[in-house]
């Protein structure tokens, strides 16, 4: 239940509706239940009754012995109240008030179900904004770790799949579980005005409903639970389909991915099967269950009237019109527990990533920094990640003066990427300090050390956005002469210019409409336009053909310019001139120097990869 009063909490920002929509329920109940109650004055002008006839006993007065006295006085004033009004006049004025009114509580009661209906779904999809939205920025606010060990399907479908579960639950409190009650008690109270008697029969089948849905509700949580999560792998094989769609129809894998979605499909269709044969169950139930006490109500109301002469016929059918008004809200509330429970399971799994602390936080009174004036310093650096043991680097230690080259070179699983994703805090090292002037990086705002670099990595990362969005991302308002001048400067401007709408062309999702050297150099306009004084390049040229390696290259270069540069390189020759290139190995720095020096060193690893390259 702490869950679902979770859920509920975020209903606050949208009381004034909440209220209004409360409002609308309290009235339609109540319209509802006089809708009904007027076809007894209606029936006993049709049939003629004598409005002042005199049976044995009055149903009032027989609920005297188990009613307050207020309540039984309160009873007798209103009815006496309400057939003063209604049955004064002849026959015609009579009928034409009881069709007057009948017609305003019809009126009333669906003005005030659509208002209801109204309010209520803008607290429904309020509340389903906000917990969207809290999740999405909360993922923004988890360490790169985070994403390392979940699946990208699965987080997905929690902010899609499992949030949509979510609201069903809103409506089933504040509709089902404030206006059936509120329709239970209308029409119970008409039926006890009539006769106590026939409703004590009415209620008797109300433990047994109770079991039911608490027996079903349990069991469709844990059923939810699982469903939702083979949602997330459906989602994820979707994903990984569509993302790695070049692949399945290079290798002609579309009949593999085919069958293991069908697989994963087939076990969602059984499992939703499984709920809706659970959830219908209640229904029919609770329905066969009223049914047993209607038809008990009906025999022992035909007594009263045909034999007892205790009841009037037109009382004892605006009784039955009762009794049967309350089955609709009662086997809607049996649904209630049924939609919470699914919810609960739902705002579960939502609620995992609300409840993951990010571990990469500003300190109390964190420090601002907008540049710095002379170094960087790894001072002892050792990391490993969180799912292992395992240390990626062991003891770094090195210095970067302000405004040098300096590159990263080394086999593949040597640290190198790693080493650069601890400057702007993506990870923080499991040892040791990294420094900017001497001032250990945890102690100023992320941020604000982020900004001071620009990124540049082998896989470039676009968005479904126009070209100038692209290069401007993160910039509001920013004039295009410094975007198309960051452009050139990228060796971009040629090419954009030609597509379609120049500047203002879409470039699809992850820019699959341009080439690998054409989305590079997107890229580095991007860097280039942020103008930051510090600039990573993470192999941005490994994966072009020459052409487009020499014309990224060149804008690299550029981009160096009056700049502290590090470089990840597999091409060396990208790097010959570095004022400094580290060597790794297995997480340790094993050579440094320049490339003068570092190629003067016999069967050294840098001198290996060299001759490698270059044979």
């Amino acid at each position: 239940m702490s869950t679902y009063l979770r859920i509920l909490s975020y209903v606050k920002p949208y009381w004034r509706h909440l209220a209004a929509s409360i409002g609308c329920t309290i009235m339609f109940a109540l319209l509802n239940g006089a809708s009904v109650y007027l076809s007894i004055p209606l029936l006993s002008t049709l049939f003629q009754e004598e409005s002042g006839q005199t049976v044995q006993s009055s149903p009032v007065d027989e609920a005297s012995s188990i009613m307050p006295a207020w309540l039984v006085d309160s009873l007798d004033n209103i009815k006496e109240s309400f057939n003063e009004f209604i049955f004064s006049g002849t026959t015609g004025e009579i009928l034409l008030k009881i069709c007057l009114l009948i017609l305003f509580a019809f009126l009333g009661k669906n003005v005030f179900g659509y208002m209801q209906a109204h309010f209520l779904a803008f607290v429904e999809q309020g509340v389903i904004k906000d917990i969207r939205n809290a999740a999405y920025g909360h993922l923004h606010k988890l360490p790169m770790s985070y994403f390392k060990n979940e699946k990208t399907g699965n987080l997905i479908s929690r902010i899609t799949n499992d949030v949509n579960v979510v609201q069903a639950s809103i409506s089933a409190v504040f509709l089902n579980m404030i206006r059936e009650p509120l329709t239970i008690i209308v029409f119970l109270g008409i039926a006890l005005s009539i006769s106590w008697q026939l409703t004590l029969f009415s209620v008797v089948v109300l433990p047994f409903s109770l079991f039911i849905i608490g027996w079903v509700g349990l069991t469709l949580r844990k059923q939810s639970t699982i469903l939702q999560e083979k949602m997330a792998d459906i989602t994820t094989v979707l994903h990984e389909t569509i993302t790695g769609i070049k692949i399945v129809k290079a290798f002609g894998m579309h009949e593999y991915e085919n069958k293991k979605f069908a697989s994963q499909t087939e076990g969602f269709f059984r499992l939703v099967l499984k709920m809706v044969r659970i959830r219908n169950l209640a229904s029919p139930l609770t329905e066969f269950l009223s049914v047993v006490v209607g038809v008990v109500i009906i025999y022992y109301g035909g007594q009263l009237v045909l034999v007892d002469g205790t009841l009037k016929a037109s009382e004892f059918l605006g009784f039955l019109f009762s009794i049967f008004q309350l089955m609709p809200p009662i086997k809607e509330l049996s649904g209630v527990n049924n939609r919470i429970q699914e919810s609960s399971a739902a705002g579960d799994r939502v609620f995992q990533i609300l409840d993951t602390d990010p571990t990469i936080v500003d300190i109390p009174n964190a420090k601002s920094i907008s540049d710095f004036n002379e170094s960087i310093t790894f001072d002892n650096v050792s990391f490993h990640y969180d799912d292992s043991d395992e240390l990626v680097l062991h003891d770094v230690n090195f210095t970067i003066k302000k405004g040098q080259i300096f590159a990263l070179v080394g086999s593949s699983g040597g640290g190198k990427t790693t080493m650069v994703d601890l400057l702007p805090r993506f990870f923080d090292p499991t040892d040791g300090r990294i420094l900017i002037d001497d001032v250990d990086i945890k102690t100023f705002k992320i941020d604000d050390l982020r900004k001071l670099m620009g990124i540049v990595t082998q896989e470039t990362v676009l968005f479904n956005e126009s070209v100038k969005n692209n290069i401007a991302y993160g910039l509001s308002d920013f004039p295009d002469e410094k975007i198309i001048e960051a452009a050139k400067a990228a060796n971009a401007h040629r090419f954009i210019i030609e597509l379609s709408k120049g500047y203002d062309t879409l470039i699809g999702e992850k820019g699959t409409k341009l080439s690998g050297g054409q989305r590079q150099r997107i890229s580095i306009a991007r860097a280039l336009l942020k103008n930051p004084p510090i600039m990573i390049f993470d192999e941005a040229t490994s994966a072009l053909d020459n052409e487009s390696e020499l014309l990224v290259q060149e804008a690299i270069e550029r981009l160096m310019y009056d700049r502290t540069t590090i470089v990840i390189a597999h091409r060396l020759s990208t790097i010959r001139n570095a004022d400094k290139i580290l060597v790794l190995d297995k997480g340790k720095v094993i050579q440094s120097g320049n490339h003068d020096q570092l190629i003067e060193i016999k069967n050294g690893l840098y001198k290996k990869l060299y001759e490698m390259q270059f044979r």
